[in-house]
């Protein structure tokens, strides 16, 4: 069986959707794709101290780390790169970055299929108000990449009938150290923790108290 590619950022979603990957297939393979923004460095380390606390016998790889540097596409300015985050009170829809999952699938894409696999796992949810994290945005894209690289992919976006509380609870039901992922646009503190100030983070705490779960992730002092 070939290893599905899940697409990794630290944040409790993909978390979420790396275990349970790696638990219907039996293995999966973390790919985390740097594209410039001010967060990744976090993101990453992040990422590898929650691999690190996965159990041997989890089936899921070492991360893969690809780079598709955006930076001459987004200008020096864009809050992205700056790293000046939207306020704690912004819209989901102001926080747009174009062409981000157009980006993370393509070069996905052609890992997966250098490396024989057949499948792409991304976790966009429900209410994901974004061009590119639509049903028939994943179909259509899933046809052009297998006809573009002779390859038969598929991609997988499991989470997009659920929303942020929902998977919170299947985190839970799944053992998932949530205490190990990074939910936020900037990053503050020496270890890094949530600013408890971004959109990012107002969205994380929403979908806790939704679910009525405790968040154990701790944040920096305001």
């Amino acid at each position: 069986m070939t290893r599905p590619v899940v697409l990794f950022s630290a944040g409790l979603d993909s978390a979420v959707l790396l275990v349970q990957t790696a638990q219907r297939y039996g293995r999966a393979q973390p790919v985390y794709v740097r594209s410039g923004l001010a967060w990744e460095i976090d993101e990453q380390a992040y990422a590898q101290r929650f691999l690190a606390a996965l159990p041997p016998a989890s089936g899921v790889g070492d991360l893969v780390v690809l780079n598709v540097d955006m930076r001459d596409v987004y200008p020096a300015s864009h809050w992205a790169i700056r790293g000046e985050a939207p306020a704690f009170d912004t819209h989901d829809e102001d926080v747009y970055l174009e062409g981000r999952n157009l980006v993370l699938l393509s070069k996905t894409a052609v890992f997966a299929a250098r490396t024989g696999s057949d499948r792409i796992v991304i976790g966009p949810l429900a209410g994901n108000p974004f061009p590119d994290a639509r049903p028939e945005f994943f179909e259509t894209m899933a046809r052009a990449l297998s006809l573009g690289l002779d390859a038969a992919l598929e991609i997988e976006a499991p989470f997009l009938a659920l929303h942020k509380a929902d998977v919170i609870r299947l985190g839970t039901e799944l053992g998932v150290r949530f205490e190990l992922t990074l939910s936020c646009m900037q990053p503050a503190g020496d270890p890094a923790r949530h600013c408890g100030r971004c959109s990012k983070c107002r969205e994380r705490r929403d979908a806790f108290r939704a679910a009525r779960i405790s968040d154990p992730a701790s944040s920096a002092p305001r």
